[in-house]
């Protein structure tokens, strides 16, 4: 499952699946993520009829501290879900929608990074090989597909709205909103050179400095023996004239 950015900079409720749709009784798992401490956050919803409850109260079966598993669901589990630590702090809520619709929208249940590639599922209660699958965006048709999938490739605040999916014969699904995080996703990999490209001056001075101070010191050594060399020779000459002489 990949990590959203926003996860990456705080505490957050991560949904497995990943998909903030799920039809009656099927199970998902709710998991409180924080990087600067992993400990001591608790799984807590809001409900129509339930009010503000833990995991812990018996809609979910809690493990791993932190973890909660909600098994066989029903639409009165649809609510809004958010993690709370012991101090009193949250996270973002995420809103879960259990459906007795016979058509079901998969979409991404936190918000995902700016430029960042996100698929969209249509699935029937009742699976077929001659369904067709139609996506529509606040209303408006956005695409349709014989796989029920629908990619968009960069995502970014223009793809933000509500989406549903259409099966010809069973219906539409619900909404579901999907939302762009402002901060572009990361690089996987960045090139030496980007370290540079703040300063184009410094960056050369840098290259460089080592091997203009190379070049100066061997030519101090090469001029070094050049004048020991020089010296020797002249001392040679003297005694051959003062053996002359003699």
């Amino acid at each position: 499952m990949q990590l959203r950015a926003l996860c990456l900079m705080m505490s957050c409720l991560q949904v497995i699946p990943d998909r903030s749709q799920f039809f009656r009784y099927e199970s998902f798992t709710l998991s409180c993520e924080d990087h600067l401490n992993s400990t001591g956050w608790t799984v807590k919803r809001r409900t129509a009829g339930g009010g503000v409850r833990p995991c812990t109260s018996g809609w979910g079966t809690a493990s791993s501290g932190s973890t909660c598993v909600v098994g066989d669901p029903y639409p009165s589990d649809s609510g809004v879900y958010w993690c709370e630590s012991g101090t009193g702090n949250r996270s973002d809520n995420i809103t879960i929608v259990i459906t007795d619709s016979t058509v079901l929208l998969e979409s991404p249940a936190l918000p995902v990074s700016e430029g960042a590639s996100v698929t969209l599922r249509c699935r029937a209660e009742t699976s077929s090989p001659n369904h067709t699958f139609t996506f529509l965006k606040d209303g408006l048709l956005v695409g349709s597909s014989a796989s029920g999938q629908m990619t968009i490739h960069g995502a970014s605040k223009a793809h933000e709205g509500l989406y549903i999916c259409r099966i010809p014969g069973f219906g539409d699904s619900l909404g579901s909103r999907l939302n762009v995080d402002g901060s572009p996703q990361p690089p996987s990999s960045a090139p030496p050179a980007a370290s540079c490209s703040a300063s184009r001056v410094m960056c050369h001075l840098l290259v460089g400095t080592p091997y203009l101070l190379s070049t100066i010191l061997l030519a101090l050594i090469y001029r070094d023996r050049s004048r020991a060399l020089t010296l020797a020779d002249g001392r040679g000459g003297d005694s051959v004239v003062m053996e002359i002489a003699v």
